[in-house]
């Protein structure tokens, strides 16, 4: 089949199941309407009281919403984001039936390492390992996964190493797996721009300022991410007091630096490093989406869309959409969430 057959093709799915999905979620035409024009709904909603579990080598803290036997969801945020990326988007899962849960990663929130004497290691295998430990954890065999940022890394990673723990997949900006050997290539001088705070964080000055001004910073890089996300103090407060880990300057400082060859990362993960250097595929189905206002350094789709050879449908998410795309627009998430095991 032609690549312009195809493209129609999952435009058509795509709009079949946007059409099913109101109807799933039991989402009101009012909220529809808001979330479709760009205004942003429920800035005072919660989570209900965050749980602790033992996993791997972590004591995870967790959201938790919808039954306990519905079809579970894990949904994973990046970095410099928490759990309230998916404050509006839990509830509507929970609402069509699912069992929703969104854990701290290492170095966030409640999530803290069960011994003093374990690396404080942010590559990009580790997050994986501690969300497949979650699962185990949690008594749960399958799931779909969502996540942006670190958060979609850790998901593209698990879905391709461990397929058999995916029941789908949705990714924003698509496939971002990668290696510290492809890192070595230099990028053209507007794309290393963007990359600015990851040098900042290869230098001693930049570990130190991280730790003495990490609200101010993270504040810029949500400035920065989302030019057009009109968030106001408070709910970056709300997500801001999950930086206050003792772990989290550690962990952020060690994951850039390992991307750049200037850390090295633990020997026990080295065949997961040599597996995902080799940019593994994806086959389970697949939603990835983009922000049409993603101020972040990400690929573009045309890049990454061969990467997933399943079921797959990609999507551009219009109206001022930046890097944080589950908060900025959470009915077009829940859908994706909805749609994926329907391809």
């Amino acid at each position: 089949m032609s690549d312009p057959v195809n493209a129609r093709r999952r435009r058509l799915l795509g709009t079949t199941l946007a059409s099913i999905s109101l109807a799933e979620l039991g989402l009101s035409s009012s909220i529809a309407h808001a979330q479709s024009s760009g205004a942003r709904t429920g800035s005072n909603a919660s989570f209900g009281p965050i749980q602790q579990i033992d996993a791997g080598v972590l004591n995870v803290g967790y959201a938790q919403a919808g039954p306990k036997n519905g079809p579970p969801v894990l949904l994973l945020h990046g970095w410099p984001y928490d759990i309230f990326s998916y404050v509006e988007v839990a509830p509507m899962l929970a609402a069509a039936g699912y069992r929703v849960i969104v854990p701290y990663l290492r170095g966030y929130g409640s999530t803290r390492f069960l011994s003093a004497d374990t690396p404080r290691n942010g590559q990009q295998a580790v997050t994986a390992v501690d969300i497949v430990a979650l699962m185990d954890a949690l008594k749960i065999d399958q799931a779909v996964l969502g996540g942006y940022d670190w958060g979609a890394r850790t998901a593209d990673t698990i879905a391709a190493l461990w397929p058999e723990r995916v029941k789908g997949l949705v990714s924003v900006s698509g496939y971002l797996i990668g290696s510290q050997k492809a890192n070595e290539q230099p990028l053209p001088p507007q794309a290393e721009l963007q990359w600015w705070y990851q040098y900042y964080f290869a230098t001693e000055r930049g570990a130190r300022g991280y730790a003495a001004n990490r609200d101010a910073f993270n504040k810029l890089i949500w400035q920065l991410a989302s030019p057009k996300w009109n968030f106001d103090d408070a709910t970056y407060a709300r997500s801001a007091a999950a930086f206050q880990n003792p772990d989290h300057v550690a962990v952020v400082i060690h994951n850039y630096r390992w991307r750049l060859g200037l850390a090295q990362g633990e020997s026990k993960y080295d065949d997961i490093e040599r597996r995902l250097a080799a940019a593994p595929a994806i086959s389970v189905p697949t939603i990835t989406m983009e922000g049409d206002a993603n101020g972040a350094p990400h690929p573009q789709p045309a890049a990454y869309a061969k990467k997933f050879t399943g079921k797959y449908v990609h999507r551009d998410i219009a109206g001022g959409i930046g890097h944080n795309l589950p908060q900025e627009a959470p009915k077009a998430f829940a859908e994706a969430i909805v749609q994926v095991t329907h391809l």
